[in-house]
């Protein structure tokens, strides 16, 4: 079991940009959609993704904002196992566009054509509470 410290379990996700995001339905069942980081993956605990305001995950979100994130990478070095990554945390919705220039780039510009100014667009944080890791023989848990 190894010990990565957040610094340096971000640096092996650098080049991770898609996640699933887990929320839980208004039945009580877990579903998951992929969702991207748009090359925002400096990763300190916290995730950022873009998202319709009436978006069922949003509504799912505003219901239980206990959500579980995976990543997922290609096969490591020299044909090594991938890396993989299962986050459990708690969802915020932020609506303030000052704070969205922090986490936008072009690309999200193909999904919100009029950019921060789209209308319904919400920006949704994700805090780890907890992370595990595997990476071959590699394993282990952070808490935060």
């Amino acid at each position: 079991m190894s010990e990565l410290t957040l610094h340096d379990l971000s640096k092996k996700m650098a080049k991770l940009d898609f996640a699933m995001l887990t929320t839980t339905t208004s039945s009580g069942n877990l579903t998951s959609r992929p969702m991207s980081n748009n090359g925002d993956v400096e990763y300190d605990g916290d995730s950022y993704f873009f998202a319709y305001e009436q978006s069922r995950k949003i509504a799912e979100i505003r219901a239980d904002s206990a959500v579980g994130l995976t990543y997922t990478g290609a096969v490591g070095m020299l044909g090594g196992s991938p890396l993989f990554v299962g986050v459990e945390g708690s969802a915020t919705l932020i609506t303030d566009k000052a704070t969205f220039k922090d986490h936008w780039t072009k690309d999200l510009d193909r999904y919100f054509p009029e950019g921060i100014d789209t209308p319904g667009v919400v920006m949704i944080r994700v805090t780890a509470k907890t992370i595990r890791y595997w990476d071959g023989s590699d394993d282990g848990q952070i808490s935060l």
